[in-house]
């Protein structure tokens, strides 16, 4: 190549933002043990001398497959999970909440219901149900009812 040997394209290519999901397989007339090095040095996973087998060669285009699919499948993980440590870390820290209605303020300013809010920004799944004090509170005349039925087994919400 003109101004170019395999070995800077290798590197070049390395550079790139998708250049680490290539299998680079470097062919060239040179067999000498130290172009394999620094063939291998540049960022090559493989090195073939020009006169070769076919067989050997479809082979190994076969691992560089293989390797080209691990590495892509690894970036997706790679991926999930920088977008979960995102939203772990959205979900720490303070969350400022109205201390009469009990509203939160997201990220965009918005006051919402605490229940929208976790629905929203986390896997959770809400339910609604009543502590034994609130319940004692808002519906004294089932309180006792309640209670018995749950001492008996009955009953297990509360």
């Amino acid at each position: 190549m003109p101004g170019m040997d395999g070995i800077d394209v290798c590197r070049r290519v390395r550079q790139l933002e998708h250049g680490k999901l290539l299998h680079i397989i470097i062919f060239t007339s040179l067999d000498a043990q130290k172009n394999i090095i620094t063939a291998l040095d540049a960022g090559a996973d493989d090195f073939i001398a020009k006169k070769f087998d076919m067989d050997e060669f479809r082979a190994r285009v076969k691992v560089g497959e293989r390797s080209a699919n691990l590495k892509s499948e690894l970036a997706g993980k790679v991926r999930d999970l920088e977008k979960a440590i995102s939203d772990i870390k959205r979900l720490q820290g303070i969350l400022p909440i109205c201390m009469h209605c009990g509203r939160v303020r997201d990220e965009r300013e918005v006051w919402q219901k605490l229940e929208e809010y976790v629905m929203e920004n986390s896997e959770a799944e809400l339910s609604h149900g009543l502590c034994p004090a609130c319940l004692k509170k808002h519906y004294p005349e089932f309180s006792d009812d309640m209670e018995e039925m749950k001492i008996e087994g009955i009953l297990s919400i509360i």
